[in-house]
């Protein structure tokens, strides 16, 4: 897929305020151009583990965590810890948007926003401990 954007001129927007980075346009296209990557979007109806989603995508293990990795950069899918009772917690993934758009701005520059749903306090929860989980 092609940039039709100059870097300095490119915008993104996110609707969600305690986003860590907002993905640049490019990152987002290479993410959806990406066969695999549409494949796991499509099947994200509900928190997946990346097994599930190997299996159910027909994608090898270690290809199914790089595209996770692709779209978390893009900022499509939200890594979350289930957190159990047993201690033994779980990762689960999420499509974490609810609609992209790119538009032209009155400057000519292309324009990217993802809205995402609002967070529960459970999912807010699970995204806390995740990220204290890759800190430690």
């Amino acid at each position: 897929m092609h940039d039709t954007t100059r870097p300095a001129e490119e915008k993104t927007m996110t609707s969600d305020p305690l986003a860590a980075e907002t993905p640049t346009l490019q990152t987002v296209f290479d993410a959806l151009e990406d066969s695999d990557c549409r494949a796991i979007l499509e099947r994200l109806d509900r928190p997946m583990a990346a097994k599930e989603l190997c299996e159910a995508c027909e994608i090898p293990q270690s290809t199914t965590y790089r595209k996770l990795d692709m779209l978390s950069d893009a900022g499509l899918v939200e890594e979350r810890t289930e957190i159990r009772e047993d201690g033994r917690h779980t990762t689960r993934y999420v499509a974490d948007f609810e609609e992209i758009n790119v538009s032209l701005t009155e400057e000519g520059t292309l324009e990217l926003s993802i809205d995402r749903t609002e967070s529960t306090p459970e999912q807010r929860l699970s995204k806390l401990w995740s990220e204290v989980r890759t800190e430690t």
